[in-house]
């Protein structure tokens, strides 16, 4: 079962590739590849508290 936080992550990492999909395809070539450095970015941010999250004890 995916976490809410995971769905919000994913739903980021989804706007963020279509946005830049959007803006490379419409000839803002430049803002797209800005726009997409944030999709393995968002993932990273999203990896990291996954893992802080399960390391924490209970």
């Amino acid at each position: 079962m995916i976490k809410q936080s995971g769905v919000f992550i994913l739903l980021a990492v989804a706007i963020s590739f279509a946005l830049s999909g959007y803006l490379w395809f419409s000839g803002q070539r430049e803002e797209g590849l800005f726009t997409a450095v944030w999709v393995p970015s968002i993932l990273c941010f999203g990896i990291y508290f996954e893992l802080m999250a399960q390391r924490r004890p209970r």
